[in-house]
């Protein structure tokens, strides 16, 4: 028997790939009567930065709260996109929306455990000539490491339309 899919923890970097991941989030958590967190994680930046910046940067936290705001706001707009092409609202699925700063990798499997996911779902951008041989550098990483089940999304071929995945 396989294991109840409650809780679904949706990683996202807000590209075009992801918005198409979300798809299938939406999807997977309609047909099991889950719920959605999603998580965001920005990478942090490199010392060197911080201290040239010193004086002008906002607390991490102001920045941390409006980054979330200004993340919600856009996924809160996509799901209306969702609404409108798959037909159900999916703004209620959505549990909770996390940002954190930290490595995406670290971010992703850190929350799923915290967050008691049964799944995580994340769209992988396959750059580069050898896009048919490897996944993206953080899906491949969150594969590797994961005791949970992960479900990586690919780029859809060029052929379908998924202008409404724009975030």
């Amino acid at each position: 028997m396989l294991p109840q899919i409650k809780k679904i923890l949706y990683a996202t970097d807000l590209s075009r790939n992801s918005a198409y991941a979300f798809y299938y989030a939406v999807d997977l958590a309609q047909k099991r009567g889950a719920t959605i967190v999603i998580l965001h994680s920005v990478e942090p930046l490199p010392g060197y930065v911080k201290t040239y910046t010193m004086g002008l940067e906002k607390t991490e936290i102001e920045n941390q709260a409006e980054l979330t705001d200004i993340i919600g706001k856009r996924l809160n707009n996509f799901c209306q996109k969702v609404d409108d092409h798959i037909g159900s609202p999916c703004v209620e699925l959505v549990t909770k929306v996390i940002v954190r700063s930290g490595h995406p990798v670290e971010e992703i499997l850190s929350a799923a455990d915290e967050e008691g996911c049964d799944l995580i779902v994340l769209g992988s951008h396959g750059k580069g000539f050898l896009k048919q041989t490897f996944l993206g550098s953080v899906s491949r990483r969150v594969l590797d490491r994961s005791r949970k089940p992960v479900l990586v999304i690919p780029l859809p071929p060029e052929t379908e339309n998924i202008e409404w995945a724009s975030m």
